[in-house]
């Protein structure tokens, strides 16, 4: 089985601070970065996302969730 080195493996998604930038949250989920902004920008990202100022922000908790691993919560 081949791995994708741009999608994060389990355990750098274990050591994600509270708050990911997008790009990070991103590669979590194995998704390109222009579906990422285009889904961000609409609403429709598939966890919840933050905006601030131009910069969107994903808390882990929700993409923990997403991903099914909500268990690793602190």
């Amino acid at each position: 089985m081949t791995v994708d080195a741009e999608v994060l493996t389990l355990s750098e998604v274990e050591a994600l601070p509270a708050i990911v930038d997008l790009e990070t949250a991103r590669r979590a989920l194995g998704i390109g970065r222009t579906t990422a902004y285009a889904l961000a920008r609409a609403g429709s990202f598939p966890c919840p996302v933050v905006r601030v100022g131009a910069a969107y922000r994903v808390p882990t908790v929700g993409l923990l969730r997403l991903l099914g691993i909500d268990h690793l919560i602190r």
